[in-house]
């Protein structure tokens, strides 16, 4: 059976669930806030499970309205500042992928503290991807790897990207079917599951049911059976 160690999701619907409910969009990415702790959680009491990789920011995400995209900025200092207890309880080591140069100093700030302090644990490894984009990832990594004499190989891009781990499971919430620019390398092989359900409403016992279900899928990596 297949070990689902790596899960990435791209946490879609919030702002439509909040509205859907005659709520402001922020509710809506409060309320996602809220099911990052319980899906991280159920990963982190999940012995198979080593890496769980979630799309908070992306580099298009500042295209949105001024004032939610300051909102986003400090739920997102909020969130750490208040989990870090959480994961020195849960012994969750916390890796932000993505060029977060482009946020606030005391934000940057915030991240890298709690970052650090939970560097010595060793059970599951959360990354948040924050001003994350897959193509930009990929040309920050083939830009650093430039002054190599040697042809690039994919061992040697692969440990370029901020994220160096392949994608066994792949989750989408909200009903859209696209990758949105999110780990298109490390999700190559990766299986992919479209969830209806926004993320607000997105629960462990779902994410049980796709871990249960790819425990029995083929996965022949391009080769035959």
């Amino acid at each position: 059976m297949n070990k689902a160690k790596h899960i990435a999701i791209i946490m879609d619907g919030n702002g439509r669930w909040a509205e859907m409910q005659g709520k402001k969009r922020v509710k809506g990415h409060e309320a996602g806030a809220e099911v990052v702790k319980a899906i991280t959680t159920y990963c982190s009491n999940n012995s198979e499970i080593e890496r769980l990789t979630l799309y908070a920011f992306s580099t298009e995400n500042w295209k949105r309205p001024r004032l939610e995209v300051e909102f986003l900025m400090r739920l997102l200092d909020k969130y750490l500042k208040d989990e870090l207890p959480s994961y020195l309880e849960n012994n969750v080591k916390f890796e932000p992928i993505g060029d977060t140069r482009a946020f606030s100093k005391s934000l940057q700030k915030t991240i890298k503290m709690v970052e650090e302090k939970t560097a010595h644990c060793d059970g599951l490894v959360q990354s948040l991807a924050l001003n994350y984009g897959a193509q930009d990832e990929i040309l920050r990594a083939v830009n650093s790897l430039k002054k190599s004499s040697q042809e690039i190989t994919n061992e040697m891009l692969s440990n370029a990207l901020d994220c160096k781990s392949d994608v066994d499971i792949l989750i989408r919430t909200g009903g859209d079917t696209r990758l949105s620019n999110f780990l298109l390398w490390q999700a190559a092989y990766a299986e992919l599951f479209f969830i209806d359900k926004l993320w607000p409403d997105f629960t462990p016992k779902d994410l049980q049911k796709i871990v249960k279900q790819f425990t029995h899928i083929e996965r022949r990596f391009g080769g035959l059976k």
